[in-house]
């Protein structure tokens, strides 16, 4: 089977990416300097960095641009900033957490790092990479501004020129707002702590005049598991594209433990590729098989670890690799503990992940934004599903087309960089926004958007349920376009204690498959008391008794699992109960000190339970 190249053009441009042109996927297997570490910064709540007191944007060359570091030739030199080992903060992290006096701060912060020249050829070129800032980043080397980017949990990169860099003493500044705006994605209104800083690595990139810039390599959507499975004969399919046309190059796909070693000829700077694999081992919960791919081109070696799965919906079930697939799931923010910070490493992945695997999980909504990369990658390779979801969020300003533009920006970066992620079978769109013709025409555009961007993956969004007739009832105008009816439901919690489950309808007007992306109810860690009084452990407790034995005999016959909210206590200004949350949303199983709550076990038993009634089938 071949891509016609003049359709895969048309997918390049109808799905955006030659507006996100510049953004280099897999990172860590190019070569690069990391320039993690100290940084300096400066605080400034008036902008004074980049405006005058006339409130005039200061010019490049003004010395007292914030951009521009003081340089000091004589006593009588003066200047109003600087920066100074004095203000010091580790990179990646967030403000937050490590200045006490910035844990509310919401507003502008210029970050510093000086750094040398590393070796760089005349055929290479160097990019600036940053995996996340939150949230307006600007970023200037030695007083000449790169590029800005808006968006706290997406990565971007820069182009350095060449005449810019200098051999010592390289400047760069970063100029990082993160105040909250009713046009922006999130927008003002949010139930999580707006970290602000340099969350994730940032890094040099030095790369070839011309590379391999992203990709997709995945198993034919299409493929019929049990045909595959008899013949031996697997298909996979994809495109790669350049960072600029290239005539007459080849590039060679590589795949030792297949003895797979293809050659592609590129057009312009794209190409599409597919053949087929024999004794291939599908990547599955059960069996995280990844395998070792490398593009080479021009001699360059990129070299990935990707899975090769189906995930599909039929009717009312999802299937994984054929397979009915029950989510065993939970819900996380990207906050680490007991730092109470932003994650960002492998080791703090390692860690959440920890205790998915111990609540005997397969699946986690990373909500309600991307995470870093090292959370797909470890689900990758540890077997866990991901719901990956872009910050749409409560109440957007659905009627503004900008506000729509920033979201599909956001939709792209996220689906550039974890599209050839096995774990990823879920790119959502959004949580609980209320139903509306502007709302649902700008959600529609966006599980549309999605579907464009990569066709191998479903696409949902966290639907709210309505109560009609004695019924809790799903008909939001957008489980129209999702591939499964997800919804948030807190019956026991909100409204009502946890018996109201004992006789509780559920019904969809949508024959999908039925999936809780949400329920859960507060409790605070060491507070005992009777099942009645709430943020009790023992409230918590009987809601999740009540929620599972409604799950099991209750719910429609389509129900395909549930992610909780949520795994741990996290941080938000919302929650303000002076006993019980002292600024903690406290719906987790965990609290911010590692403690389980006892319904950490009661769902712990519910998934054991599932898991032996699978036996070995993903």
């Amino acid at each position: 089977m071949r891509i016609k190249l003049s359709t895969l053009l048309y997918l390049f441009t109808l799905c955006g990416l030659t507006a996100q042109e510049n953004l280099i996927i897999n990172t860590e297997s190019r070569k690069s300097v990391s320039l993690n570490g100290t940084w300096h910064y400066i605080v400034d709540p008036y902008e004074t960095g980049g405006y005058d007191y006339r409130l005039k944007e200061r010019n490049e060359n003004d010395p007292g641009a914030y951009w521009n570091v003081p340089a000091f030739t004589k006593k009588s030199d003066w200047t109003e900033h600087g920066y100074s080992d004095k203000y010091s903060i580790q990179v990646p992290g967030d403000w937050n957490s490590q200045v006490e006096a910035l844990k509310y701060y919401e507003g502008v912060v210029w970050y510093h790092k000086s750094f040398d020249k590393p070796e760089i050829s005349a055929t290479e070129d160097a990019y600036i990479y940053f995996g996340a800032v939150n949230y307006k980043t600007t970023v200037y080397l030695n007083g000449k501004k790169l590029g800005m980017h808006k968006g706290g949990f997406t990565p971007f990169n820069f182009k350095v020129p060449s005449e810019l860099l200098k051999e010592a003493n390289n400047n760069l500044v970063v100029m990082i707002d993160n105040k909250r705006f009713i046009d922006e994605i999130p927008t003002t209104n949010t139930d999580w702590w707006n970290y602000g800083g340099i969350t994730r690595d940032v890094k040099l990139l030095i790369l070839p005049k011309q590379f391999v810039k992203q990709y997709h390599i995945q198993l034919d959507e299409k493929t019929d598991i049990a045909v595959s499975t008899k013949s031996n004969m697997w298909q996979i399919k994809g495109w790669v594209k350049l960072n600029e046309a290239a005539a007459n190059d080849k590039i060679l796909i590589e795949i030792p433990e297949l003895k797979i070693n293809k050659e592609f000829k590129v057009s312009g700077d794209s190409v599409a590729i597919a053949f087929n694999a024999k004794n291939l081992s599908l990547w599955s919960t059960k069996n995280p098989k990844l395998y070792n791919v490398n593009l080479k081109y021009k001699n360059v070696d990129l070299i990935d670890k990707i899975g090769f799965r189906t995930i599909k919906v039929e009717g009312e079930r999802l299937l994984l690799n054929g397979k009915d697939l029950f989510l065993r799931g939970i819900c996380l923010h990207e906050e680490v503990i007991p730092e109470v910070r932003r994650a960002h490493s492998m080791k703090d992945a390692l860690k959440l992940f920890g205790y998915v695997k111990e609540l005997h999980g397969n699946m986690v909504r990373l909500s309600h934004y991307p995470h870093n990369e090292n959370m797909v990658r470890a689900a990758d390779s540890l077997g866990v599903l991901v719901w990956d979801e872009i910050p749409v969020y409560w109440t957007i300003d659905f009627g503004n087309s900008e506000v729509l533009k920033k979201a599909q920006r956001q939709l792209k970066e996220m689906v550039a960089r974890d599209r050839n992620r096995a774990s990823v079978f879920i790119w959502s769109v959004g949580n609980e926004t209320p139903v509306s013709e502007k709302r649902n025409l700008f959600m529609s555009t966006l599980v549309k958007n999605a579907k464009e961007l990569d066709p191998t993956r479903l696409v949902s969004a966290a639907l709210e349920v309505r109560y009609n007739a004695g019924v809790n009832y799903v008909d939001d105008p957008l489980g129209e376009y999702t591939d499964i009816v997800s919804l948030n439901e807190y019956l026991g919690w909100y409204g009502s204690t946890p018996d109201g489950c004992k006789t509780a309808e559920w019904g969809s007007k949508y024959k999908k498959p039925f999936f809780i992306s949400e329920t859960g109810a507060e409790a605070k860690t060491g507070f005992n008391d009777s099942k009645e009084s709430r943020f009790s452990e023992e409230y918590q407790e009987w809601f999740y008794k009540e929620q599972i034995d409604m799950f099991k005999n209750r719910f429609p016959k389509n129900y395909v699992g549930v992610s909780p909210w949520i795994l741990i206590d996290f941080k938000s200004p919302k929650r303000n109960n002076p006993d019980y949350q002292n600024g903690f949303n406290r719906k987790g199983l965990i609290d911010e000190h590692g403690n389980k709550k006892k319904a950490f076990y009661i769902l712990q038993q519910y998934y054991i339970e599932q898991e032996q009634k699978e036996g070995n089938q993903y």
